[in-house]
């Protein structure tokens, strides 16, 4: 940690604008849950990734200007993990409802703290794991609400919490190094890379007939991935590994939301009092402001 200064009120302002951007990008994520489970339902899941990211990287090339040796070996790490995620999400939404794949992914908001003091001893604050546990136990509300037995595809999403908070304990570490742009465009081709080398593997190598997939494809690759993984990348830029990991948990919130208003998933009093528990750690995450200008 760095020695305690002031955070001004302009790097305030900023700092406000970026959970709020950030915040906006959830929204997104919470929509995709159920995009993403109608389109593989009918559509190979490695085949959907392999198009998605691709034309995710192939949007953000453009915008990589400062490709240097350090942005390709640390974007390639950072990016293998991030797919590595996503093949552990999209199979296992396969076999549980979009509001399970939403909530439990939510639990990288535990993880996330948990990756950077083991990988590279950064403390928390007693009041951010005092936010990292009401979190916790909203979304335990929010999971426990949901009928239904813990499946293979909740196990596989279990992973996928477990492996995005390492992605977000990478980014955090390394992000500031590296120009956003550059650095989030690495991270896609990776994980297209991946995905596309198992997709022949796994899945016959054809294209989806459908509309309502390319439809998936293009709003989850452009606005989903392209846009929120460098709004993403941007924020860790600025925002410490906690406070963006309580912002991204209410990506649950807006799951659980679009499952029961666009796929019917049933949502109960426990639910809702785990989504005013999340709501409330991610706001006051964001309306406390520390006395230092970084902490974990």
């Amino acid at each position: 940690m760095e020695p305690n200064r002031a955070v001004p009120s302009a790097t305030r302002g900023r700092h406000a604008f970026i959970a709020l951007l950030l915040l906006a990008v959830t929204a997104v994520w919470g929509w995709t849950f159920v995009i993403v489970k109608d389109a593989v339902s009918n559509y190979g899941v490695m085949a959907f990734l392999a198009l998605r990211f691709g034309l995710a990287a192939l949007v953000m090339a453009p915008f990589a200007r400062r490709l240097d040796r350090g942005a390709w070996r640390t974007g390639l790490g950072i990016g293998l993990v991030l797919g590595i995620s996503y093949i552990l999400q999209t199979v296992g939404i396969r076999h549980t409802t979009a509001t399970n794949s939403g909530l439990i992914t939510g639990l990288f908001v535990v993880f996330a703290p948990l990756w950077n003091h083991v990988i590279y001893g950064v403390r928390s604050r007693a009041v951010t794991w005092c936010q990292v546990g009401v979190s916790l136990v909203g979304l335990m509300l929010l999971t426990g609400g949901v009928a239904g037995e813990f499946s293979v595809g909740d196990l596989l999403t279990l992973g996928c919490a477990i492996t995005f908070g390492l992605h977000i304990a990478l980014l955090d570490r390394h992000s500031r190094e590296h120009d956003p742009g550059s650095l989030a465009f690495v991270q896609l081709l990776a994980s297209a890379a991946l995905f596309i080398l198992v997709w022949p593997l796994s899945e016959p190598l054809v294209l989806p007939a459908a509309g309502s997939v390319w439809a998936a494809i293009v709003l989850c690759g452009i606005v989903a991935t392209a846009v929120g993984f460098t709004a993403q990348t941007l924020a860790q830029r600025t925002l410490p590994a906690v406070r963006t990991a309580l912002i991204l948990s209410m990506e649950p919130v807006w799951a659980a939301f679009f499952g029961w208003a666009l796929a019917g998933d049933h949502l109960g009093p426990p639910q809702y009092l785990g989504a005013v528990l999340m709501v409330a750690a991610a706001a006051t995450a964001n309306v406390w402001q520390p006395t230092v200008s970084r902490e974990a």
